[in-house]
């Protein structure tokens, strides 16, 4: 069966597509056979970055590893079994199509509690939480006492990852492995990165995750992905020499499929 990675955060701007796309080509460029599934059916910022890519490849003819990117199915109402949820059924056709043919599975989750959002945490063998790196992000996971600064309880996307691990529990699979992506970590306000810091080693003990970092703010993430381009692919994409910002960029990447710690992979780029 493929191993599915869930890509989630109830907050949009937190860096899920990119951070989709590049885990995504990585492991195609690895050799591995990755499908790719969007469930913001309303922005399809994942879906966007990977049709950019194959316009690109169209274009200008050049051969760039690309990922299987699915759809949810259109499902008649008179199909469903009674009770049944359309949403459910949807992601799980989606999900069937992709696992016969791909080694991983990247989904990207919408920045909005839904339904579908719901279903994909409870199918995540590797759960992958990208957040700013501030405590309006922070919000997300957990609510803060504003004078002591300690964590006073889970938010409610944590109760959902909660539910969803209790779901996989009665279903006989394997626990969800759990990352918060430290995104967008600047060199500025080091008294409150270390605070955020602090509150994040806090809270993974009492929830169950383990903190990565993720992507600086970086201008060239942005610039790639109208031509659905990746740090991997400055070269092949005939992109000027790497400088060291983008030679530092690119080795975020590397830490990241190496955090991630995915089953018999072994970090070759």
């Amino acid at each position: 069966m493929s191993h599915i990675i869930i890509v989630g955060n109830e907050k949009g701007g937190s860096g899920k597509s990119t951070t989709c796309m590049h885990v995504a080509t990585a492991l195609v460029r690895m050799g591995y056979k990755v499908g790719a599934l969007d469930l913001d059916t309303r922005q399809r910022s994942f879906s966007r970055y990977i049709e950019n890519r194959a316009e690109f490849i169209r274009r200008t003819g050049i051969n760039l590893p690309m990922p299987d990117l699915g759809r949810l199915p259109n499902v008649s109402q008179s199909k469903l079994a009674p009770g049944e949820n359309i949403s459910d059924r949807r992601i799980s056709e989606a999900i069937a199509r992709l696992e016969a043919e791909n080694d991983f599975i990247v989904v990207d989750c919408p920045g909005s509690h839904t339904r579908l959002s719901e279903v994909a945490h409870s199918l995540a063998d590797t759960l992958v939480t990208p957040l700013n790196d501030s405590f309006v992000d922070f919000d997300l996971l957990a609510r803060i006492d504003p004078e002591t600064g300690r964590v006073v309880g889970p938010s409610i996307y944590s109760e959902m990852v909660w539910s969803a691990r209790q779901l996989r529990a009665q279903a006989g699979l394997q626990p969800i492995d759990w990352i918060v992506l430290r995104n967008r970590l600047g060199t500025q306000n080091m008294h409150n990165k270390r605070k955020v810091g602090k509150a994040l080693d806090e809270l993974s003990k009492r929830i169950g995750f383990r903190v990565a970092p993720g992507f600086s703010e970086r201008v060239i993430f942005r610039e790639m992905f109208p031509n659905g381009l990746t740090l991997l692919d400055m070269r092949d994409a005939g992109i000027g020499g790497l400088n060291l910002s983008n030679i530092a960029a690119r080795q975020e990447v590397r830490d990241l499929i190496k955090a991630l710690n995915l089953p018999d992979v072994v970090v070759k780029f």
